[in-house]
């Protein structure tokens, strides 16, 4: 217990580190707490790819509906979006009654400190809630906002250790909180690579568009949401950035040109973009088939399988972090107005998923 208590203490100590006064921090919030929801549906039976997510924030219908080998339906993946959408909004901005199921749990977590460390502490106090038949939403929010009452994080990154409660994990404490340690551990330090990663795209595109423009140029401020989000439309970008539809997808259609962004869907309505780099949606993402020109009626012969061996995939560049000087130089004013859209799209996203659930019942209510 004391080596994954002593590596989670490190973790949290160099991810507070890193994000105090970061002018990432609204977007590494939005991406943590996303991919947060994401883990804890996974925990409780729910899988979902963060793709497959971030295209269903922008309302792509996806091929993998249909083809996915994880997931077998429609319903399947809704389901599991709605999840993570739901245990967003606790993690974001729980409101009426979530918002005091939070204020009990933070309280029952307060009430326990028989270790007298604050992460030994928050562990038994989550063991125990959950023993005494507390719920994992509430208790997840409330740990967010432990860390911040101890002094352990500063910014209010999920990290819950949601992965100590799958469903092959130890409910014994004495080895449940040590899993919770470890858990703790691996999300602080992937919360910290993705800022990383956030921060080396961000100011690579930004010099990238910065030259030989007029102070006026939007493109900054698209690179700016672009590089927060996985995805995003142009329907999206033009109500962040306040202009028409048009302008948007004139600034994203240059950004292509400029190949600091690519296209991921290819398709003609609800086309989808994001940095340079996310192609693997591609495959997940990708236009509807349709049938080949000249080939009859009836099924297609079935062809014997093609094995292709992968191409050798290189790391990438060990690149070194930016320093407080090269943030400096760029404007971050318009992160927090393009932060506060894609919420509302996030908002809409859940309650167009909520309906369908609520479409789908009534209709079984019907047929029983």
């Amino acid at each position: 217990m004391l080596a994954a208590l002593a590596a989670a203490s490190a973790a949290l100590a160099r991810l507070d580190s890193a994000t105090t006064l970061h002018p990432l921090l609204p977007a590494l919030l939005h991406r943590t707490r996303l991919d947060a929801a994401r883990r804890q549906a996974a925990a409780d039976g729910h899988l979902i790819d963060p793709w497959h997510l971030a295209a269903t924030l922008e309302g792509l219908p996806l091929r993998a509906i249909r083809d996915s080998e994880w997931v077998r339906d429609a319903g399947a993946l809704q389901d599991a979006a709605r999840l993570a959408l739901d245990y967003h909004r606790w993690l974001a901005a729980p409101d009426g009654d979530a918002e005091d199921q939070v204020l009990v749990a933070l309280a029952a977590l307060e009430g326990q400190c028989p270790y007298g460390v604050p992460l030994l502490d928050a562990a038994w106090g989550a063991w125990l809630w959950l023993e005494r038949g507390g719920t994992r939403p509430p208790l997840r929010a409330a740990l967010v906002r432990r860390w911040g009452t101890v002094g352990v994080l500063r910014a209010p990154l999920p990290i819950t250790g949601a992965a100590a409660l799958g469903p092959d994990q130890p409910w014994d404490p004495a080895f449940w909180i040590p899993a919770v340690l470890r858990a703790v551990t691996a999300e602080a330090g992937a919360a910290l690579d993705l800022l990383v990663e956030m921060e080396r795209r961000w100011l690579t595109a930004r010099a990238a568009v910065a030259a030989g423009r007029r102070r006026t140029s939007r493109a900054p401020a698209a690179v700016d949401l672009l590089a927060a989000v996985s995805l995003v439309s142009a329907t999206t970008l033009a109500a962040a950035l306040e202009m028409s539809v048009k302008a948007a997808c004139a600034i994203l259609d240059e950004l292509v040109r400029l190949e600091v962004v690519v296209e991921v869907t290819h398709r003609h309505s609800r086309r989808l973009f994001g940095l340079a780099g996310l192609a693997p949606l591609r495959q997940v993402a990708a236009p509807p088939r349709r049938p080949q020109p000249g080939r009859g009626r009836g099924r297609p012969r079935e062809l014997p399988a093609v094995v292709e061996e992968p191409p050798e995939v290189l790391p990438p560049p060990s690149l070194p972090r930016a320093g407080p000087l090269e943030r400096r130089a760029f404007d971050y004013g318009d992160l927090e107005a393009a932060m506060q859209a894609v919420d509302e799209a996030i908002r809409k996203a859940r309650a167009g998923l909520a309906r369908v659930a609520g479409t789908a019942r009534a209709d079984d209510d019907a047929a029983g």
